[in-house]
């Protein structure tokens, strides 16, 4: 089958990026990506690219060369089925917060829908594509919806995880460590899988291109996330036992990291781990075990989130212990907010959570991060639903400045790496700080011997 339509149900942060990247690597093929959220699409098709709704290093120079000429953004998602081919699913797939499961299990409300839109619409045969993170067998469902309640025509169900990391995604997409598509072993299934790999062939050699059958594809998306997330819980329970032993984590991890059966990468002790990925899907992969009866199995994996949420509450807490044991009306300035550098995700940010703990105190929480406003701050703390909208309103001030964020504060937190953080004028901030003047490095990034000679009181984390 020769693809020339490709549609992308989702305009965020998978299908947004993946879908200008294809379109700008594939101009024979139309890529139109859809979104029930008006705002959203609209925010795409902003005639200033540097408005698009997702910030990446380069996306917006790739959205600028392929918008109007092969790549749209619509809502008008009935039209975009119709004409495509190869439909992309990649709307959110959040942890259950009812009923059976709740807290552990991937809600697939939004899953099951896009089926049952694809099987009303569709009057010929197409290739669906799970790109969203689900769980295992998860395309059985599709199919079962597809099949049961279409016209009649055949549908082709693949498995294609991203493994994207944001701030580095456009990279990832272009110079990709593998592709993976699973697909059914049939000749039809074999036949859309190989439809798909032309796609990615426009750009990714055949020796990236991993073909597996769907189970297989389904299982390793969380699979990658649980082994990355579990070398970070690994690195982080070991800073808490080198604060304890006078050991360095920093040379610890450096020590390990130089072992090429263990490597260097995600060794980098922090306040935690955070992102839409790594917690969701390590608890759906708990869930899947637990509903298996593997209990053990579910328990290993458990611990990874055990260890992430106890490095954040370690945090808060050391942050109040240090100021003498209250920060009651204290301003502790948060530089950095976004759960990594590079992006303006917020999602399970460990901010999030530090800041929660720090109003609980009575704190007074002034945020400054270079690409999240004021309200998402103020929307991922009300979404935990741990006091009223008013109080955190009250309770924390957002600045455009670093400096006057740090302005009269008894302690500066690090929450993201943003390289700029490294930059600052510290004796600056100093001298306009409340003495004496804390430094928390969430993020190890600054240099913790020359805060020390201008006056601060520095703690890293592990050392």
């Amino acid at each position: 089958m020769k693809i020339t339509k490709i549609c992308c149900i989702g305009a965020g942060y998978v299908g947004g990026p993946t879908m200008a990247v294809i379109a700008q690597k594939c101009p024979q093929i139309q890529v139109t990506v859809v979104d029930l959220n008006k705002e959203r699409i609209a925010a795409w098709n902003d005639e200033n690219i540097a408005n698009i709704p997702i910030y990446e290093p380069g996306l917006d120079k790739i959205v600028g060369e392929a918008r109007g000429r092969n790549l749209f953004f619509s809502t008008d998602v009935e039209k975009a089925i119709d004409e495509a081919q190869i439909i992309f699913i990649s709307v959110n797939t959040p942890t259950k917060t009812y009923g059976k499961g709740k807290g552990m299990a991937a809600d697939l409300k939004y899953i099951e829908l896009c089926a049952r839109q694809i099987a009303s619409v569709a009057k010929d045969n197409k290739i669906v594509v799970e790109k969203s993170t689900l769980p295992v067998r998860t395309a059985e469902a599709i199919k079962s919806i597809l099949d049961n309640t279409g016209n009649g025509v055949q549908f082709q169900i693949l498995s294609n995880p991203e493994f994207l990391a944001e701030g580095t995604a456009v990279q990832d997409l272009l110079n990709p460590d593998r592709i993976l598509i699973g697909g059914d072993p049939s000749e039809e299934g074999q036949s859309a899988i190989q439809a798909l790999v032309a796609v990615y062939s426009n750009w990714v050699s055949a020796d990236k291109i991993l073909t597996t059958n769907v189970w297989s594809s389904e299982l390793s998306k969380l699979t990658a996330n649980a082994f990355l997330a579990q070398r970070i819980s690994s690195i982080n329970a070991m800073s808490e036992l080198c604060e304890k032993t006078g050991a360095d984590v920093n040379e610890v991890a450096k020590a390990i990291g130089m072992d090429s059966r263990i490597g260097s990468k995600f060794l980098k002790a922090s306040v935690g781990f955070g992102g839409s990925c790594f917690q969701k899907d390590i608890l759906n992969l708990v869930y899947i075990a637990k509903s298996y009866g593997l209990n053990e199995v579910a328990d290993y994996w458990e611990q990874v989130i055990i260890m992430n949420d106890h490095q954040k509450r370690r945090f808060s807490n050391n942050i109040v212990q240090t100021l003498y044991n209250t920060v009651s009306d204290k301003k502790i300035t948060f530089l950095g907010w976004a759960f990594k550098k590079d992006t303006n995700d917020t999602r399970e940010s460990a901010a999030i959570y530090v800041a929660d703990d720090l109003i609980n105190e009575h704190a007074k929480v002034a945020v400054y991060d270079p690409k999240v406003s004021r309200k998402k701050v103020l929307a991922d703390l009300d979404y935990l639903e741990t006091r009223a909208a008013s109080t955190n309103e009250d309770r924390i001030m957002s600045f455009d400045n670093p400096y006057e964020a740090c302005a009269n504060a008894h302690a500066v937190a690090i929450l993201t790496e943003w390289d700029e953080f490294i930059q600052y004028d510290w004796q600056k901030i100093y001298d306009s700080m409340q003495k004496p003047a804390f430094v928390f490095d969430g993020r190890n990034i600054l240099d913790g011997a020359a805060l020390e000679a201008i006056g601060f009181v520095y703690q890293g984390i592990g050392s």
